[in-house]
């Protein structure tokens, strides 16, 4: 079989990172791909284990050379996906799972053809307007600017390839679960297929031989 990047977007606070996260602890053929980025590391933060840490200048001689399957700037700093970490993970035969927003998910579809796409909503717009007001601190003018990406965003689910809605995290995370293993059956993802079919059409081939 071989691996695929599965990429999961929706709205802030739908929980496409949660449903990520659950699914790299629950399942040995999922990988943790390390993103890179501008940022200064944190307290605990290591360099090619938390992230790949860049200065500006590295991360742009990195979008230069084609070496990103999709980045963004995010409150003037960089983060991106390195090609060369999900060739990594694919090389130990994982799969991918990147949670990441719609305009990374344009940018991987244009690169990675065999991607598979998924779109997590909420159950319902006034519970999307409680989960984005969070513990209530945000002032007016930020939660009407949060809510108007969310609004955009939600039109670009018609992009995917499957839509999971988060109403309950255990059954989304099954649903999601379930996708990859569908996905890791297509014909187009065996290795070795023809040659496993042609040795049994030789097999029922010589099996009919010996009735005659």
């Amino acid at each position: 079989m071989t691996p695929f990047l599965l990429v999961l977007s929706s709205p802030s606070g739908v929980g496409k990172t949660t449903i990520a996260r659950q699914l790299l602890e629950r399942r040995a053929d999922v990988g943790y791909s390390v993103s890179a980025t501008t940022r200064a590391p944190r307290p605990g933060e290591e360099h090619g284990r938390s992230y790949w840490f860049l200065s500006e200048v590295e991360f742009e001689a990195e979008v230069q050379a084609g070496a990103f399957v999709e980045h963004a700037r995010y409150n003037a700093n960089r983060y991106g996906t390195l090609k060369r970490e999900v060739e990594r993970l694919f090389a130990l035969g994982k799969h991918v799972v990147m949670d990441i927003e719609v305009e990374g998910a344009r940018q991987v579809r244009r690169q990675v053809a065999d991607a598979v796409f998924v779109f997590i909503l909420p159950p319902s717009g006034a519970e999307l307007v409680k989960r984005l007001g969070g513990r209530g601190t945000e002032t007016s003018t930020v939660l009407k600017h949060r809510l108007a990406i969310a609004n955009d965003e939600l039109k670009a689910v018609t992009e995917y390839d499957y839509v999971v809605v988060n109403d309950d995290l255990e059954r989304a995370i099954a649903q999601v679960a379930a996708i990859l293993d569908a996905e890791g059956h297509r014909v187009s993802r065996h290795r070795g297929l023809a040659q496993q079919v042609e040795q049994i059409r030789r097999e029922v081939a010589a099996a009919a031989m010996r009735l005659d």
